[in-house]
């Protein structure tokens, strides 16, 4: 059953189903179809997000556990509503002994009934980097002790790490020496140091607390998915969303056979008929295509987030702005190389142990092929590093016939690319590499398509933590255009391109989903509507800079000005409208993580707590000061016009292009939000529903009355065209404007994006409109005939 719209709610032990059911009434007056609930299954004790899985065959009980979900799903199902979840198939939450899996595979190694959940290599024994310190100072400071716990012997670290013992040695363990009784386990207890280096286990990104789960083996994914399918059978859920679908080893088959199964399962006569609607959270590269033969319905919505970003900017703005974070910063005014310099950090400080399992699992296939004689293993990883500093997508998909058709186009780019940075001598093994990657090379397809999948499950984080969560903390030139997805190098986007895009959607993708706001989003969708709204008055924003620039001069010793100047951009978009007693340690939260995510003058491995302290008291004396506080209000004030007008039509395009509409919890009113935690604090659901029934602000208005036509006209959201209109007049550029049809009924969209009024014709196919007339009042205009 696909959604006509979707509320996503962020569970936990503090918002849990019973809260969900409450605000049931609220969501159906809203025009929600489809509460979309963040992971359900059992999660590290006191997860905030759920997706840390220990246990995926129940339903967490601090969200109520099973039967309050069935309360929830039967309070949404008396008003024709439903459920989708969120699943997580990539990996399992491995800290805090509270896995059951994994604890048997510590017991019991290769042995156990689950070694083969995870992605371990066996030859050593499982690395556990948990110490502080090295192992021998461990033992020596007494960090370790061993205690009994649930009738079994554990090895505890500091008083909150439990490892079990081997059956083996649950026969008075307290009794051998430490070292000695450590070196008899499946496992080695490490300083945390040494994780990027000696890890023998697939990790999620570059956080040891998150193991890599074996879904492509058949007996894992039934394990791992068998309360979904429970679920979906017995008409609980109508669809789900794959988290992080590029980290799996083979993503297109893993879809297929989900698609498959939920097809195949019979619902309950009383249950909505299928089929199951299934999304994937995807990171398109610029101008990747997702394939069509997957049997999903689309993504979970982030290019859509890109692409409405990208048209509400200015791409005049994009020059000024470079120079303006040049000048300011004396970093590049363009994107690549912040890129380039993380992905080649990345890869050296956080990924060598993933590297030296793919560039063995290369030197394997060489040294087994007989036309690879003679390229070393020194020649391959110098290739395979290269390739994975200039790939351009995430990942390619196919180990040989499978192989869709637009990997090839990828590896001729990331050919073209790499280019520059091999040397002459050294291009037969670099096209080697592809070629392999391609299955064209020689050798054993067994052992090419291992290669293969090493380097696809490491070009997607390498991108990811290269990309998202480093040079997008180094690059300021408009943070509005640097969150997940994005293309920052990007300023704006034509409206042709834009009309383009959507157009494709109707013909391949009409049941993805579409967001603007997500619990991972960098920035809230009005932060970025604000700060967007810079890209067309960049000279005015150079003096704004200049003036708040003498205002913070003298305040705090020894900023870099780039931080600085990052910091002017958070404040003005999260400026809240009335004074809140918590920004400014809102404000202090972001600006600590920014500064460790960049890797600059700060990081996660290495905290220079001593400049954060002096970076966060800058941005609360910056708050704090009078003169300060009263230009930023100013200059809110003086765009505040723009940058409303950019949030309606945010609002007003992801309710009616092609596609399934999505709202983030507590999105309906204006999303000032900054990057997690902030993005997921509580919500005052009881402001909300007093909105909705009496008088709500413009942009929940909007929201409202268009999830209530999609209710009105579902047939038409669901199944209608999309058909751009031709504008003339000096409107050409800054009026966004469209048709959909489906039968004799026709609804019609225009927005004006820039500038205050708009001179021209709007020519819909049922005749010509003056834009000036109709965007007179309001940026958004629609209606239906």
């Amino acid at each position: 059953m696909t959604p006509r719209a979707t509320y996503r709610f962020q569970f936990h032990k503090d918002f849990t189903f019973a809260d969900a059911e409450a605000l049931v009434p609220y969501l159906d007056r809203l025009g929600i179809s489809h509460v979309y609930a963040s992971p359900i299954t059992v999660a590290a004790p006191g997860s905030t997000h759920g997706y840390d899985v220990v246990d995926p065959t129940c339903i967490n009980p601090e969200l109520g556990g099973e039967d309050a979900f069935r309360r929830l799903v039967a309070a949404l199902r008396a008003r024709g509503m439903g459920v989708v979840i969120d699943i997580v198939p990539n990996h399992m939450g491995v800290a805090g002994g509270a896995n059951a899996w994994w604890n048997d595979v510590l017991m019991h190694g290769q042995a156990s009934d689950h070694a083969a959940v995870f992605d371990i290599d066996f030859r050593q024994r499982i690395v556990l980097p948990v110490l502080g310190t090295p192992l021998p100072q461990a033992i020596r400071d007494g960090a370790l002790s061993v205690e009994r716990y649930d009738d079994r012997w554990w090895l505890v670290a500091y008083g909150e790490h439990r490892f079990p013992l081997r059956d083996a040695d649950q026969d008075a363990p307290d009794e051998l020496p430490l070292p000695v009784l450590l070196d008899r386990q499946h496992y080695r207890l490490a300083w945390w140091r040494v994780a990027n280096d000696e890890l023998n286990w697939r990790r999620f990104f570059s956080i040891n607390e998150l193991a890599g789960v074996r879904v492509e083996d058949p007996a894992v994914f039934e394990a791992t998915h068998a309360l979904y399918f429970r679920l979906y059978a017995e008409g609980l859920i109508d669809g789900v969303r794959i988290d992080h679908v590029d980290g799996l080893t083979d993503p297109a088959a893993y879809c297929r056979t989900l698609r498959t199964r939920l097809d195949a399962l019979p619902r309950l006569d009383d249950a909505p008929a299928g089929p199951a609607w299934i999304v994937v959270e995807k990171i398109l590269g610029p101008g990747e295509k997702l394939p069509t033969d997957w049997g999903i319905d689309g993504t979970s919505g982030y290019d859509f987030m890109e692409q409405v970003s990208a048209v509400l900017h200015d791409p005049a703005g994009a020059e000024p702005l470079g120079r303006l974070w040049h000048d300011v910063s004396g970093r590049s005014a363009n994107l690549h190389p912040e890129e380039l310099l993380a992905r080649q950090q990345l890869l050296a400080w956080q990924f060598t142990g993933q590297l030296e399992h793919c560039c063995a699992a290369f030197v394997t296939l060489a040294h087994a092929t007989p036309d690879a004689d003679g390229i070393t293993a020194a020649m391959l990883r110098r290739a395979i590093e290269r390739l994975l500093w200039v790939f351009p997508v995430y990942r390619t998909y196919g180990t040989g016939s499978d192989a869709p058709q637009s990997d090839d186009a990828i590896r001729a780019e990331a050919r073209r690319r790499v280019a520059p940075h091999v040397p002459p001598g050294e291009w037969a093994v670099t096209d080697m590499i592809l070629a392999w990657l391609a299955a064209e090379g020689p050798g054993d397809p067994a052992l090419v398509a291992e290669a293969a999948r090493r380097f696809q499950q490491l070009s997607a984080p390498i991108a990811a933590k290269a990309l998202e969560d480093t040079a997008f903390y180094r690059y300021g030139r408009l943070l509005s255009r640097n969150d997940v997805g994005f293309d920052a190098g990007l300023m704006g986007m034509a409206v042709g391109d834009f009309h383009a895009l959507m157009a494709e959607r109707a013909a391949h993708w009409p049941n993805a989903m579409l967001t603007t706001a997500t619990h991972d989003h960098k920035r809230g969708e009005d932060t970025r509507a604000r700060l967007a709204v810079l890209s067309a008055i960049p000279d005015r924003w150079r003096s704004v800079v200049t003036e708040w620039e003498a205002i913070a001069d003298g305040m705090v010793a020894d900023i870099d000005r780039g931080d600085r100047y990052m910091l002017f951009q958070a404040l003005l978009g999260a400026w809240p409208d009335t004074p809140e007693a918590d920004f400014a340690d809102r404000v202090a939260s972001w600006q600590t993580k920014a500064l460790r995510e960049a890797k600059l003058r700060s990081s996660w491995e290495a905290p220079d707590e001593d400049y954060e302290g002096r970076a966060n008291t800058l941005a609360r004396a910056l708050i704090e000061d009078e003169a300060f506080a009263g230009a930023v209000t100013r200059f809110v004030a003086e765009i505040a016009p723009a940058a409303e007008r950019n949030s309606l039509i945010q609002v007003a395009l992801r309710c009616t292009v092609p596609g399934v509409p999505d709202l983030y919890q507590g999105t309906e009113f204006a999303d000032l939000s900054l990057v997690d935690p902030d993005n997921r604090r509580p919500v005052n659901y009881a402001a909300r529903r007093a909105a909705l029934d009496g008088a709500a602000p413009a942009k929940m208005a909007l929201l409202a009355a268009l999830l209530q036509l999609r209710r009105e006209q579902p047939d038409l959201f669901a199944h209608g065209d999309y058909r751009a209109a031709a504008v003339t007049g000096d409107a050409t550029g800054r009026v966004l404007a469209f048709e959909r049809r489906h039968g004799d009924r026709v609804f019609r969209l225009a927005c004006l994006l820039r500038g205050d009024a708009a001179q021209g014709a709007i020519r819909f196919e049922g005749g010509e409109r003056d834009a000036g007339r109709l965007l007179s009042t309001a940026p958004v205009w629609y209606e239906l005939s």
